[in-house]
């Protein structure tokens, strides 16, 4: 019913920026909530930003506060996540994904759909 495919990933180097984009087909992102988690060997998903899909609220991890922003393009069904000021400790595999619900949550095991991933390195 709903696929998310990630794309813009790639290898950067500190200070840098990439834009990842998330095209979804099915139901559009301003049917549900959704959002950027990411995934670093060894490490667990965690959750990167999300935004709702009436008011376009917005939420950050603290970590990429005032560095990563959160936007979606209704008319493209196409999330994006522009990440700037790249550091090594933001290499990961970034999964976009949504949830039924309207409500941002940062656990991962809330949302019922995700992309295969994208990989983004940072290099120091």
């Amino acid at each position: 019913q709903v696929h998310l495919a990630e794309s813009g990933g790639g290898l950067v180097q500190a200070g840098g920026s990439l834009r990842l984009s998330c095209a979804a087909s099915g139901r559009t992102f301003s049917m549900f909530a959704s959002g950027w988690f990411r995934q670093a060997p060894g490490k667990e998903r965690e959750f990167v930003s999300g935004i709702t899909p009436i008011t376009g609220s917005t939420r950050y991890a603290d970590s990429v506060k005032g560095r990563f922003t959160i936007s979606r393009d209704n008319a493209k069904n196409t999330l994006y996540l522009q990440m700037n000021n790249l550091q090594p400790e933001d290499t990961a595999v970034y999964y976009c994904a949504a949830r039924g619900d309207g409500g941002i949550v940062t656990l991962a095991t809330f949302y019922d759909y995700w992309g295969q991933g994208t990989q983004v390195t940072v290099s120091p």
